[in-house]
């Protein structure tokens, strides 16, 4: 996938400094949400937005999260497909055109919800391709 500069350019992430992102989502949804969501010991422990933003720094895997959960909840940006997925976050492209909508309103109880869906859909499947499998001999 060839990346159009002027499409990566319509990413929300585009230019936007990590402190910068973590400050808008701590005034918007507080840290008790975003600990809950996220589950990142720095919006646990003693948050501050400098700790957070020094081990975000750290932890490519974290930053990549917390960037994806911007463009989903925050921003409200169409979901990736399968191919934009593999790429982080910030290498995503949106078309001209496609704006920003206002942020989903979230609260820790929404998030436990869709957390416990999430999960018990992950182990139906699980089951269901189990029970598909062949059988296997046991000794």
């Amino acid at each position: 996938m060839s990346i159009n500069r002027e499409e990566l350019q319509n990413n929300p992430l585009h230019g936007l400094k990590l402190e910068d992102m973590v400050k808008e989502l701590v005034d918007h949804y507080g840290w008790d949400i975003l600990d809950t969501a996220m589950r990142f010991n720095c919006f646990h422990t003693n948050p501050s937005v400098a700790s957070s933003v020094k081990y975000l720094r750290k932890s490519e895997w974290a930053r990549e999260k917390l960037e994806a959960f911007y463009l989903s909840r925050f921003k409200r940006m169409p979901r990736p497909t399968e191919e934009e997925k593999q790429m982080p976050p910030r290498m995503r492209t949106f078309a001209n055109g496609i704006e920003p909508k206002q942020p989903m309103e979230l609260t820790v109880d929404s998030i436990l919800a869709s957390q416990a869906k999430a999960a018990s859909a992950f182990k139906a499947r699980k089951a269901q391709e189990r029970r598909s499998s062949p059988s296997r001999s046991r000794r």
